[in-house]
């Protein structure tokens, strides 16, 4: 819902990683080119003047009120880091990422985001309502502060955030893991409940999440726990409700849910142990 600190939490990320950011507010009359930039005439030429899209974090508020044509225009820039505008493809920042914000479907001048974008995002998590004393010490804090970011230290930078990625990558799986993993997206695809299920770029994205939690975790490899907990927010958003389910009140969490008790895990001390790899900090 509006005013839940989904903006805000997307600005405290940039800021306390050092990266230069951006935001554009999602609007019916949005188009691409206020996304990606255009030319101008300048002179006896065209110069070309970058959107916002070209920054290491870009946030896109309230994406679900921008058309789907404007929506479509960041596929390129999600999947490839880099977008082709007027005949010349043009690399973007590196590291550079899409974070997006959404409003309920139900509210009015909302659209649904095409499942080829929705496909693009790696994680989804959804922001609710905090407690009665959460909610009073937020408040507080614009009493002692006008900007309560302001306090907020720089931890990271590029080349350290850099640094890390690749360090994840080398985040041991072992075999039985993989299968593990594969075996659960691939399970999406054979409920009844599900009239789309998740593509093989969601096995990726649930790989590189489980690597992520066990290097966050401080550990060199991946446990099935780490796939279990990562699974609802890598998948449910990819994955498509049988529309009888959803007049049912359904959700795809819960059918993500159920596919995980559906699906076997592997022990996690399994005949492949893992390598005694420390995880970098």
């Amino acid at each position: 819902m509006p005013g839940v600190g989904k903006t805000l939490l997307t600005r405290a990320l940039s800021r306390s990683l050092g990266l230069t950011f951006a935001r554009v507010q999602g609007t019916p009359d949005l188009l691409p080119s206020d996304v990606l930039g255009a030319s101008i005439l300048e002179g006896n030429g065209f110069r070309f003047v970058p959107g916002p899209i070209f920054t290491n974090v870009l946030l896109v508020d309230e994406i679900n009120r921008a058309t789907p044509r404007t929506q479509s225009a960041l596929l390129e820039a999600m999947a490839e880091e880099q977008v082709s505008i007027e005949g010349e493809t043009r690399p973007l920042p590196d590291p550079f990422f899409v974070m997006a914000t959404q409003n309920p479907i139900e509210l009015e001048g909302t659209f649904a985001l095409p499942e080829a974008q929705l496909d693009r995002f790696l994680v989804r998590i959804t922001l609710g309502y905090p407690e009665a004393d959460e909610e009073r010490r937020i408040a507080g804090r614009y009493r002692s502060a006008s900007e309560p970011l302001d306090a907020l230290e720089q931890i990271a930078d590029g080349p350290s955030l850099l640094t890390m990625r690749e360090t994840v990558r080398e985040i041991h799986v072992a075999e039985t893991v993989e299968e593990y993993v594969v075996a659960v997206v691939r399970a999406t695809r054979e409920r009844d409940e599900l009239r789309l299920g998740a593509s093989p770029r969601a096995s990726v994205a649930l790989y590189r999440a489980s690597q992520a939690l066990a290097f966050l975790d401080g550990r060199g490899y991946v446990l099935p726990d780490d796939v279990k907990s990562a699974a609802v927010p890598v998948l449910a958003h990819r994955v498509l409700l049988d529309i009888d389910q959803q007049l049912r009140g359904a959700t795809s969490t819960d059918a993500i849910e159920r596919v995980l008790r559906s699906v076997p895990a592997p022990p996690a001390d399994g005949d492949d142990s893992p390598p005694q790899v420390a995880a970098a900090t």
